[in-house]
């Protein structure tokens, strides 16, 4: 088994940090149980099971400094890998940033364990592959899925007398379904840290019924429209927005923070109705409660009101700069309101529903602007209802602007760890027509 206990682990990493004769040591450790199912065209294609472990050692001398990394852990080579890190740091240069280990912190025990999602079996899977596979083929539609769940630690151990472990799980689903007569395309992503708050007939289901509602798709001129963002497709453009609050690309003038020599903490970017925050404690969407840096993570506001409240300072940027430190999040979390998506439908006039964006790529980082398309379920909206599927769309966006223009927020779903509402925006822009399902 790769995964140890916090004594099993403490007492490994003891050890190695035992051999060190350097000015500085820190070790970390880390292992996992995986395991995983793959399936296409409406047949299990792949199945299996990962066990993982690792331990990296990072010496320094002054500002010179070596990492190794090994995955046997007797005596020797513990001894011999906290000596080949040393080797390493001498003979690399001075890191003129370089910030020395950490000491003793105190960080809140983490919630992001479940004995029954580090308990999935074969035949659970298997299962999971079969709620995709037996309605799609009764509904002349092909299923492409993954499933991948996870048990795992990591923790870390260094000469300043800080130590720090956490234990986590994880499970992640994605399946697309294709009409079969090649016109149609539905999609969904789950994923959790509980099992049991997974269904896996549900999600598939819904990417079936979008693929059947997504057949035979007009085009339509493209332009500004009115849009109703399902949180996957918003979080492909907040992901944008979340790289952003980086204070030091924001005060080296390089990024839509920045601001005469400094950054935008303070000012108001977006609507006031939005506000930005992470939480390794929120129930929904836990995380560790510490960084790679050992640093505790705690509850965070980045917008607030539509302000900006904070930015993200490393050691190093925070020393510079005369502040405290403050860690990059581990989740993103965006205030909703109780709009379900009928309800966001049934309210729009005219408008276009949006599955999810991809092939997303940057175009100005001064203004977040991005380009992307849309894909596997875009749908025209009229009189409150979806009138007809129409084909995939390029859009030239900023997450900014869209912000700025919101309408309507629905309710949260979690996407890929963070909890990200339906959103409905006004004059989102589309730049031309994809003839790709």
């Amino acid at each position: 088994m790769a995964i140890y206990t916090e004594e099993e682990a403490r007492k490994i990493m003891e050890k190695a940090l035992s051999f060190s004769k350097a000015d500085a040591c820190e070790v970390n450790l880390e292992g996992s149980e995986s395991g995983n199912i793959r399936y296409a065209r409406n047949s299990v294609s792949t199945a299996g099971h990962r066990s993982n472990q690792t331990l990296v050692v990072q010496s320094n001398f002054g500002k010179q400094m070596g990492t190794a990394t090994i995955d046997e852990f007797d005596d020797e080579s513990l001894k011999r890998v906290v000596a080949r890190s040393e080797e390493l740091a001498k003979l690399s240069p001075e890191n003129p940033e370089f910030m020395g280990p950490l000491g003793p912190q105190v960080y809140d025990k983490a919630i992001n364990y479940v004995d029954a999602t580090a308990n999935i079996t074969p035949e659970f899977r298997a299962e999971v592959a079969n709620s995709s596979i037996e309605p799609a083929a009764a509904k002349d539609v092909t299923a492409a899925g993954f499933l991948d769940d996870s048990a795992g630690f990591s923790a870390m151990l260094n000469s300043k007398g800080l130590f720090a472990y956490n234990k986590e799980t994880n499970l992640e689903f994605t399946v697309t379904m294709r009409t079969n007569d090649g016109t149609g395309s539905g999609w969904v992503t789950r994923d959790v840290n509980d099992v049991t708050k997974f269904d896996a007939k549900e999600a598939s289901n819904t990417a079936i019924d979008k693929a059947i509602l997504s057949r035979e798709a007009k085009a339509i001129e493209p332009g500004k429209y009115t849009v109703i963002l399902e949180p996957s497709a918003g979080l492909g453009l907040l992901n944008g927005l979340g790289r952003a609050i980086n204070a030091r690309t924001a005060d080296e003038g390089r990024s839509f923070m920045s601001k005469d020599g400094g950054n935008k903490i303070g000012d108001k970017i977006v609507d006031e109705r939005v506000k930005l925050w992470s939480d390794p404690l929120n129930p929904e969407v836990p995380s560790a409660t510490w960084n790679g840096a050992g640093q505790p993570l705690k509850k965070t506001t980045w917008i607030e009101d539509g302000v900006v409240k904070n930015l993200a300072y490393g050691r190093f940027w925070a020393k510079e700069k005369g502040v405290e430190p403050v860690p990059f999040p581990s989740n993103f979390i965006m205030a909703g309101g109780n709009a379900s998506l009928e309800e966001l439908i049934k309210s729009t006039k005219k408008g276009i529903l949006v599955t999810r964006l991809w092939y997303i790529r940057s175009v100005d980082p001064q203004t977040l602007l991005y380009t992307g398309l849309t894909r596997d379920g875009t749908f025209y909206i009229e009189n409150g209802a979806i009138k007809y599927p129409i084909k995939n769309l390029r859009f030239n966006e900023s997450p900014i602007i869209m912000l700025n223009n919101l309408e309507t927020l629905g309710t949260q779903v979690r996407v890929d760890g963070n909890l990200i509402p339906y959103m409905k925006i006004r004059d989102f822009t589309f730049t031309s027509l994809s003839d790709a399902v």
